[in-house]
């Protein structure tokens, strides 16, 4: 059983910075594995933040976030982050991590929910205007 726990989110304003972690327990297979981030806005469904292969060689994004979120593991520690800079108002929501199946993973297969193997519970980001 994998356990993955997020934390680091919080309230800000509008051009902070903020660095999200989600520590991986149990039977994790972490090394192995893809990686991923979403979120998840008040009456929105969720949706892909950023995802990560196995080794940190790829990495993708959403467009709504790229050049301001950096996606990045820890392989020895079990714990992937989301750097998240220049943050805006339209940031605010709970974020998720997520582990794979597969040891890459692309935007699009994120959605597919058998390539997801376990979700985080969830860590509120808010980002004040």
């Amino acid at each position: 059983q994998v356990q993955l726990v997020e934390s680091g989110g919080g309230l800000v304003q509008a051009g902070d910075s903020l660095r999200l972690s989600c520590a991986a327990s149990g039977r994790t297979f972490f090394s192995s594995t893809a990686m991923g981030w979403f979120r998840q806005a008040p009456g929105k469904e969720r949706e892909f933040v950023a995802g990560i292969d196995w080794r940190g060689g790829s990495t993708y994004y959403a467009d709504s976030v790229k050049g301001r979120f950096t996606i990045s593991r820890d392989n020895a520690k079990n714990t992937v982050y989301l750097q998240m800079n220049s943050l805006k108002p339209e940031d605010t929501a709970v974020y998720y991590c997520a582990q794979a199946n597969e040891l890459t993973l692309g935007p699009q297969a994120w959605g597919t929910p058998s390539n997801v193997r376990s979700w985080g519970q969830g860590t509120q980001v808010t980002v004040s205007s």
